[in-house]
């Protein structure tokens, strides 16, 4: 992080907790923490594999991403719309279920819009993955990836909503009292992307604060395609030194859209091919693979180190 903003930021986050009646780090681990795996966290390199807007009954990209993802180890993200039209417990069970559900008890799920598509409270969703998407109802929670630690967040509430200003609270309340050298956020609508969808400014507040704590990688969904972006602060400024990685990841197997804009922060896209994000956490370093499905072609790769 970096300490002149963390001293800042310190009378505030106690302030929020005891607003919210947010718990402590020790008395708040079990409810927001997901267990990412069976025992302690280990200190070596640790997995993530997943993508965004996922299953369809009836298609045939998100049978060949499941088969994918099954085939590289470790935690499989989804970064929302993991189903479609809707997020229906029929469509959960029927669509979802078959391909991408396969790897359930390995899935740290993270809620998107269509979750909410006439069903109030996203309630299909949360009965689906049960713990594995935390609280019920909340759609946030944490989850350590090695030395790693990852945030699912949720995008679906409005920046002026109360359900916005306790996820900044609770995360900002988490980045202080439990500080990570590496911090990796999924959530499903990016702050920025050059398709259909556009920039959701939403999350401009949730990125800041990641950004003001040394954050090193934001995942999305939402337009389907596939966008890594320059190191930015929240402002879209180019940071190369602690700015954040955003990666806009919705390949997962809906019908993969157009660009809309061109960007120059962007360092590489491609909308020509469904696939995974691989992504190997080390202590101190990460790298990243843009792994396609058998038959299209484009790849993508590179490491970095942590702030």
């Amino acid at each position: 992080m970096k300490p002149s903003t963390a001293r800042r930021r310190a009378g505030l986050v106690l302030a929020l907790a005891t607003m919210l009646a947010l718990p402590g780090a020790s008395s708040a681990a079990a409810a927001d923490t997901v267990v990412a795996g069976n025992g302690p966290a280990v200190v070596d390199t640790q997995t993530l594999v997943g993508a965004g807007d996922i299953a369809w009954c009836g298609g045939k990209a998100d049978t060949a991403t499941a088969s994918l993802a099954a085939s590289i180890p470790g935690i499989v993200f989804t970064a929302g719309d993991n189903v479609y039209p809707d997020g229906s417990r029929a469509n959960f069970l029927n669509c979802y279920g078959p391909t991408w559900g396969a790897l359930k008890s390995r899935t740290r799920s993270t809620v998107g819009n269509h979750e909410y598509y006439h069903h109030p409270g996203a309630r299909a969703y949360f009965r689906y993955f049960g713990r594995k998407a935390g609280p019920r109802g909340r759609g946030y929670y944490r989850y350590d990836a090695g030395t790693w630690r990852v945030y699912s967040l949720t995008s679906e509430c409005r920046a002026t909503s109360t359900c916005y200003q306790e996820q900044l609270a609770w995360l900002e309340n988490d980045l202080v009292n439990n500080p990570h050298e590496c911090v990796a956020a999924i959530w499903h609508r990016p702050l920025y992307s050059t398709g259909p969808h556009g920039n959701s400014g939403r999350m401009r507040a949730l990125f800041q604060l990641l950004y003001d704590y040394g954050a090193e990688i934001v995942i999305n969904g939402h337009d389907h395609m596939y966008e890594r972006f320059t190191p930015l602060d929240a402002n879209g400024t180019p940071d190369p030194a602690t700015g954040i990685r955003e990666f806009v990841v919705g390949t997962g197997g809906a019908s993969l859209y157009g660009f809309k804009t061109d960007s120059p922060l962007i360092d590489v896209r491609d909308n020509t091919s469904h696939g995974v994000l691989r992504l190997d956490l080390s202590p101190g370093s990460y790298s990243w693979q843009f792994i396609p499905v058998e038959g299209d072609s484009f790849t993508d790769s590179g490491t970095d180190t942590c702030h």
